[in-house]
């Protein structure tokens, strides 16, 4: 959509003659390191370009209105600064309304009501992280509005806070991080344990990175992540007894194999060999690609999707007969599933001459058996969370 229309909707829903401010956060894919970043681990993120759009400014009293126009019947959604509890009438709201109450509760002077202007371009319920990216270009709109000075790293903490405490779910850092981190043609290998970071350049060559949506809806909060959470919880717990470790990210496999007794469920014996092994492959991945071995990091990327199916069990009919029908097609270094899982997207990296073939292929494989069909998207790599002042969107 154009700046102008963009403008000329704000002007129209919020019937105002005022010029508003544009703010713009990505969505993000993870290359490798699935449910790694809550237990410890490395993750392999990269901001993408798609993302949300928000259109602001202030207002004269201490009345927050808020659009999408990705949900056009809802209308507006009106609250006040001085009650920004969670409010489940007001529905995807909430992501914005609760960055604002994070950052006035953490001191920042946000003195005035709002009137804001959502769009976003990510699929709906994809798990490409349109709720951080809510967050995120809240946090970036807020500090342009009020000329704060947020450190990023903080406005990203913030950002989690939201989803942990006031949305409910217990998610990492993982998305915010990378889309408020993001850095065009880097993905960003992150330890979520101490929040180092190096950006990695993603040198694909005659490649492309293809996002493939199952269009299975996903309701984050209602899946059965923080149960996964929780069995993380109970093996690492049952691993103290004897080890001294702060997370399940801190073992090497042999530590693991020679103490994986210790973890009375088996259940959760396998969703804590997921976390040990797919850190591992994290750090490898990197490498992997400082080296130029992107075959070595297709292999990787497999690795983890049948670790996400046979031992985190995240996966689901939809995401496993996408990524088989990606294995399978002639072009593809690797492909697995990217998100937290019970739906939404995979992703695959493909050789340029063959993206057409591949989409035909696997689309066809998959509506045979599904009954509905994918979407498929080539993946940009851009920059994390910013102000734009110029151009076309």
């Amino acid at each position: 959509m154009k700046k102008q229309d963009l403008f000329n909707e704000f002007q129209s829903i919020f019937n105002t003659a005022e010029t508003p401010r544009t703010f713009f956060a990505p969505g993000r894919i993870n290359l490798i390191g699935e449910h790694t970043d809550y237990n410890g681990g490395h993750v392999f993120p990269a901001a993408i370009s798609f993302g949300t759009y928000a259109l602001a400014h202030k207002r004269h009293d201490q009345k927050l209105r808020f659009h999408s126009l990705n949900f056009p019947q809802i209308g507006i959604i009106e609250c006040d600064l001085s009650n920004l509890v969670f409010n489940k009438a007001h529905e995807w709201a909430n992501f914005p309304k609760g960055m604002i109450n994070s950052m006035r509760e953490s001191g920042f002077k946000i003195t005035t009501g709002m009137d804001i202007l959502f769009y976003g371009d990510i699929p709906n319920s994809a798990g490409l992280s349109s709720s951080a990216s809510i967050e995120m270009v809240t946090g970036a709109l807020l500090e342009g509005l009020f000329d704060l000075t947020i450190e990023r790293v903080k406005m990203i903490q913030l950002g989690q806070k939201v989803e942990n405490d006031y949305i409910g779910v217990n998610s990492g850092i993982m998305d915010q991080f990378a889309i408020g981190k993001g850095k065009k043609g880097h993905a960003i290998l992150l330890n979520c344990q101490t929040l180092a970071f190096n950006y990695a350049p993603i040198e694909l060559a005659d490649h492309v990175i293809i996002i493939i949506n199952t269009n299975k809806k996903r309701t984050l909060a209602g899946s059965k992540y923080n149960e996964r959470r929780a069995q993380c919880e109970q093996a690492l717990a049952n691993l103290q007894t004897i080890l001294q470790i702060k997370s399940l990210g801190d073992l090497t496999k042999d530590q693991f194999e020679e103490h994986k007794h210790l973890i009375s469920s088996e259940t959760n014996q396998k969703r804590a060999k997921h976390a040990v092994y797919e850190n591992l492959r994290t750090i490898e991945a990197l490498q992997q690609l400082q080296q130029g071995n992107l075959e070595a990091f297709g292999q990787l990327m497999n690795e983890s999707h049948k670790s996400l199916q046979q031992d985190y069990e995240v996966t689901g009919i939809e995401l496993d007969t996408i990524v088989r029908a990606a294995w399978d097609q002639p072009g593809v270094v690797g492909a697995r599933m990217t998100g937290a899982g019970f739906g939404g997207c995979a992703i695959a990296i493909v050789k340029k001459d063959k993206v057409d073939s591949f989409k035909n292929n696997v689309n066809n494989i998959y509506s045979e058996k599904i009954g509905y069909e994918a979407s498929f998207y080539t993946a940009t790599i851009s920059d994390g969370a910013r102000e734009l002042t110029e151009g076309v969107y």
